[in-house]
């Protein structure tokens, strides 16, 4: 038997303060997750709790926020894991639309201003690290917990860079050459290392090595040909 008091900072809309709600949450469900207790929680509730998802198999990253201060998957966070409480809230770098669901257009839009897409009349090799970073599922986890990303900066993050690593593995060196300005610019020069993002990935992808390969490919490699 699984007992925990859910502790959701709620809002009803953009402009309204924020403010924590309790409540109690009992299952026989061992498997059950926090996106289990909020579907189960809402057919108890007059003013249901606003939240986002999709598949819930953890393949969409629709349900994506913070839990006990950490940016993961409601899909994906066991309620056994937790003791007597649990803290929801929605993700902090995003704008709230209401309780936990955020307007995450910021990456869509970061992934046009690099052009990371692919040609119509783009050909492509296949490749183990093009297949790592397809695997990205764009729910914002990982610019959650970066230092150095912020909605409307010039730092696009990981979020975007996974993608980049995509094409920058996959096109041929004719048609790298815009995406090579706009990786330096909107991920090579914000990024700090810090790599906080590489323990946060819903989908486990290694972050870190899909960032050392597409640093080289469009800097350092470049750069060293440049000099040479």
């Amino acid at each position: 038997m699984i007992n925990l008091t859910l502790e959701i900072l709620r809002r009803n809309a953009p402009d309204d303060s924020p403010h924590w709600e309790s409540y109690d949450y009992s299952t026989q469900d061992e498997n059950a997750n926090v996106a289990t207790a909020l579907t189960e929680l809402n057919h108890t509730l007059k003013n249901p709790v606003r939240w986002e998802c999709s598949c819930l198999q953890k393949k969409c990253g629709a349900c994506a926020m913070v839990i006990n201060n950490r940016p993961r998957l409601a899909c994906d966070t066991p309620l056994k894991d937790f003791k007597d409480s649990v803290k929801i809230e929605p993700l902090r770098k995003f704008p709230v639309i209401a309780d936990l669901i955020v307007d995450r257009s910021i990456l869509f839009e970061n992934l046009k201003i690099m052009k990371l897409w692919f040609g119509e009349d783009a050909k492509t090799n296949g490749s183990q690290t093009a297949y790592e970073a397809s695997r990205c599922l764009q729910c914002g986890c990982c610019l959650e917990i970066c230092p150095n990303f912020f909605a409307g900066g010039d730092f696009s993050g990981m979020a975007a860079m996974i993608p980049a690593a995509r094409l920058l593995t996959a096109l041929p060196e004719s048609q790298k050459k815009e995406i090579f300005k706009a990786y330096q610019k909107h991920v090579y020069e914000g990024c700090g290392k810090s790599l906080a993002c590489r323990n946060v990935c819903p989908a486990g992808i290694e972050i870190d090595k899909l960032l050392v390969h597409s640093n080289a490919v469009a800097v350092w490699k470049r750069k060293f040909k440049h000099d040479k």
